[in-house]
């Protein structure tokens, strides 16, 4: 019997044991193993692994570089590999701690020869709100996966749920029309099961392709929402081909931050024209990076070794003369001021007088950004 691994994750605790709950009860031969970061601070994580009977073993391992996510990194794909070695184990759950991102732990998985049959995060979609709007550092909540973590609630939470391509859903009676439509349209791709009344078994052993889950992050060809608009909720996309003035976007950048639970995506500066920049914004903070070169700006005989999925994206895109350099910002949030907020984008850009006088230019103006891009 080959082994399958589900990672079930997310900072909604109580939703993501019911439904690891669900997947012991339903899953014949399955364990749940779960690594407790929260005796970090002591120097060790402590390891469980269960079945649908009760506690199978319990032991503890040392952090590593005072790292608890390395030391659970180093530890669960030689428990994985036991459990597979040993037979009879037909589905190894494995139950993330609260703050622990599923991304980082699927690669880990997979880069050690296991098959990872499925991603789920559990949510409660009357948490969705307080948790996108909560800017405290993960370490103020006792949540913080290693000393030097600098995480927030918010923007954790959000990459735990834009990853996952299964929600696994509390039906609460808290959670309102509102709530779930932010959900919706926060991942509106997502396969949606109620816990307690759907196939969760199902979307563990459905399939998990790590590479594509990756590259529907990725800034360049990130999967973004649509347009959405129903019970209270916007979705806002806003695409254009001309670069932002520096200047203008940064003393916009705290508008444009608290308009929107949730934005995202990516940007072009005119002082930087051909460098591809990530826009990631929840609970009230910002994060801007630098992801590489637009494929515009690379030489034809790079392009062969770009990933096809980043050509595909880039040719959606694609402008006669600055090929795939744009602005693509997505905001999602319940009452959304969309005039507003494509005013005040619009007014960020660069006028025609700005534009019309070219690259050389551009690079010549006030480079605002380099403290935020540690350039």
């Amino acid at each position: 019997m080959s082994l399958s691994v589900v990672i079930v994750g997310g900072l909604h605790a109580d939703a993501r044991r019911a439904a690891v709950a669900q997947l012991l009860a339903d899953v014949p031969g399955s364990v749940v193993l779960h690594h407790d970061l929260a005796t970090a601070a002591a120097g060790t994580v402590v390891r469980t692994i269960r079945d649908a009977a009760g506690l199978v073993s319990a032991g503890e391992t040392p952090l590593v570089n005072d790292c608890a996510c390395c030391a659970l990194r180093e530890d669960l794909v030689p428990e994985l590999r036991r459990l597979a070695d040993a037979g009879g184990t037909r589905l190894a759950v494995v139950e993330l701690w609260d703050s622990v991102e599923p991304k980082a732990m699927a690669e880990v998985v997979v880069a050690g020869g296991l098959t990872v049959t499925g991603v789920i995060t559990a949510v409660d979609p009357a948490l969705v709100l307080p948790c996108l709007g909560n800017g405290d550092d993960l370490a103020e909540g006792g949540l913080a996966a290693a000393a030097t973590d600098q995480r927030t609630v918010a923007d954790t939470f959000a990459r735990q749920l834009e990853y996952a391509p299964v929600l696994a859903v509390t039906d609460g009676e808290e959670a309102d029309d509102e709530d779930r439509e932010l959900l919706e349209q926060l991942h509106p791709t997502a396969r949606r099961v109620v816990i307690g009344h759907g196939d969760l078994a199902g979307a563990a052993l459905a399939g998990f392709d790590v590479e594509a889950a990756a590259a529907a992050q990725h800034p360049a060809c990130a999967l973004l929402p649509a347009e959405a608009d129903a019970h209270g909720v916007s979705t806002f996309v806003w695409h254009r081909s001309r670069p932002f003035h520096p200047e203008r976007l940064y003393a916009a950048l705290e508008d444009l931050t608290c308009a929107a639970a949730r934005s995202r995506g990516r940007f072009w500066l005119a002082d930087k024209p051909d460098t591809l920049l990530h826009w990631d914004a929840a609970g009230g903070a910002l994060c801007v990076e630098s992801v590489g070169p637009w494929l515009a700006a690379l030489p034809d005989a790079a392009w062969d070794m770009v990933p096809p999925v980043r050509r595909a994206a880039a040719a959606l895109d694609w402008h006669a003369e600055h090929g795939d350099c744009c602005q693509h910002l997505v905001f999602t949030s319940p009452g959304l001021d969309r005039h507003g907020l494509e005013h005040l984008l619009e007014a960020c850009l660069l006028t025609d007088a700005e534009y019309a006088a070219g690259r050389d230019a551009w690079k010549r103006l006030p480079p605002a950004f380099d403290a935020l891009l540690e350039v």
